[in-house]
Formats: structure tokens, C-alpha cells, sequence
């Protein structure tokens, strides 16, 4: 077994991250997220604010030696802030990294990242608490406007996510009274020549999946419509959403196979007992 630093911005957090697992099992540490291979919460670090942990377990040694071959989740999340970084956009800023090696296979990956302390997801950030920011309907058109020219940036700069979802979004006010978009999970960005028109469409249909839960058909036609900086005629507009239900129809058939028949059924029944 051993562990090796990919990245440490100074000593201090060279050593902070060999002691990653001690610092989450401790009673400071506080608890984001904890299922079966993901753990992650926030450390207050004397001198240097609070910063963000996550661990990443790998389920098997044969998929541990894939992530040897093609990175691991700590290696593309540092090329990934990379990329954004070149091109302007914003992301939590990586401290260290690390993985974890055993067997000759890589059985987790480490991330040490400077918090986003005043942002939030973009649901939570757009609605607030009882969603009373919600009702603000000037607010969310701005938020959103915010949002879509961020992720239209992020296509003409030729960078693109796989999971391109409003968790993976966070928000905050900025001094000059408008918004702040972070883009997260930075293991997912890649880069290409060109984000084809494809490309660009599966992205939006990911988000629109997620954002479907608190924002109506209207302002999500016209967040699209920002995205693409104009309103196009009926034709084309007509055009584009049978282009966008395809995708989504795609994603939707896909999710369906991956998903397990008990699960598929469990769910409606669960559904209706609400």
C-alpha cells in the first residue's frame, strides 16, 4: 500500500492531505455527502479558511487499474481546473491531491479544494430557504440569464462536462450585485477543437433534466434562448426543441436500461403512497 501526491499548492497541504482520512473521521469534520465509495465535508485549517475534502473510493481492484491507465478522478479533476482556469472560468480552486494505491491498482483518490463558502447549488441559490427567493421573479431571471451565458462560454472556449446537472452549479452574489457561477465535479470537463452542436444539446438536455424540478417550461425556453444569445424563428425554434426532446428522449431510454427492473417499479408504487 502506499499513497502518492499528485499536487500540493505548499507543504502545509502536502500534509494536510497524507492526513485526509484522520481529518474526515474526526469530530471537526463536517459531513457533505457520505455513501458507499463517496465521502466529502468541509475542515476549518488554521491560518488558511475552511477547505473542501472529498474521497473517492474505487469498488474493485480491476477497476483500479483502469483508473491507473486512463487517471484518476484526482488527476482529471486537477486537468479539469486546468481548463477552466486557462479560459477564465470559474471553479473551486484545488490545494492537493492524492491517491491511494494497492495492489499496483488505484483504490481511491483525494481532493483538497478551497470552499465555496457563500455559494450554493443553483436550485438552492435560486429558490432560498421555503423558496421565498423563488417568488422573486426578476432575481431568477438574471440568475438564470448568468448561468446561460456561462455555459455558452464554456462551449465557444471548447471545453465541455459529461454531467452537466444544476448540482454541479454553484452560485453566489457578487460585490456589483450580480452572480458568480461556479462549474464543480472537475473531473468531468474535457476538452475538444469544437463543442459540436451535438455536444452543446446533450449538456443543456442533462441541465434541463435538473432544473425541470423548480423552473417551468417558459423560463427554460428561455434559457435556451440566452444560451444561444438570440430567439430564433418559429421555424427554427421549432426545429431545435424537436432536437432537444430527441436528446432527452435518448437520456431518458438510456437511464431506463441502466436502471434495475425493482428499482423502475418500486419507484411509481413509492410514488403513490405520497
Amino acid at each position: 500500500m502506499r499513497t502518492v501526491v499528485l499536487y500540493a499548492r505548499s507543504p502545509e497541504w502536502r500534509d494536510l492531505i497524507a492526513r485526509a482520512d484522520e481529518l474526515m473521521a474526526s469530530p471537526d469534520f463536517r459531513v457533505l455527502k457520505s455513501e458507499a465509495r463517496t465521502r466529502a465535508g468541509f475542515i476549518d485549517v488554521s491560518g488558511a479558511g475552511t477547505a473542501f475534502i472529498k474521497r473517492v473510493a474505487i469498488s474493485s481492484w480491476s477497476r483500479g487499474i483502469i483508473a491507473r491507465l486512463r487517471g484518476s478522478r484526482a488527476k482529471r479533476s486537477l486537468a479539469g481546473a486546468a481548463m477552466l482556469k486557462a479560459h477564465g472560468l470559474a471553479h473551486p480552486e484545488p490545494l492537493a491531491a492524492m491517491d491511494f494505491y494497492q495492489a499496483g491498482a488505484i483504490r481511491a483518490s483525494y481532493l483538497v479544494s478551497r470552499a465555496l463558502i457563500n455559494a450554493d447549488s443553483l436550485s438552492r441559490f435560486m429558490l432560498g430557504p421555503g423558496e421565498i427567493k423563488g417568488r422573486n421573479v426578476h432575481r431568477r431571471k438574471q440568475i438564470s440569464d448568468t448561468v446561460a451565458a456561462q455555459i455558452r462560454r464554456l462551449h465557444e472556449s471548447g471545453l465541455y462536462t459529461r454531467d452537466l446537472q444544476e448540482t454541479n452549479i454553484m452560485v453566489e452574489d457578487n460585490e456589483s450585485g450580480g452572480f458568480n457561477v461556479y462549474f464543480i465535479d472537475l473531473e468531468d470537463f474535457r476538452r475538444v477543437a469544437n463543442v459540436s452542436w451535438k455536444r452543446r444539446i446533450m449538456n443543456l438536455v442533462h441541465l434541463d433534466r435538473s432544473i425541470g424540478r423548480f423552473l417551468c417550461r417558459a423560463a427554460r425556453l428561455d434559457f435556451l434562448y440566452t444560451y444561444l444569445g438570440h430567439k430564433p424563428d418559429r421555424t427554427a425554434a421549432r426545429k431545435m426543441i424537436a432536437e432537444v426532446k430527441a436528446a432527452r428522449e435518448t437520456i431518458d431510454r438510456r437511464k431506463r436500461i441502466a436502471t434495475p427492473t425493482a428499482e423502475r417499479v418500486a419507484t411509481p408504487l413509492a410514488r403513490g403512497t405520497e
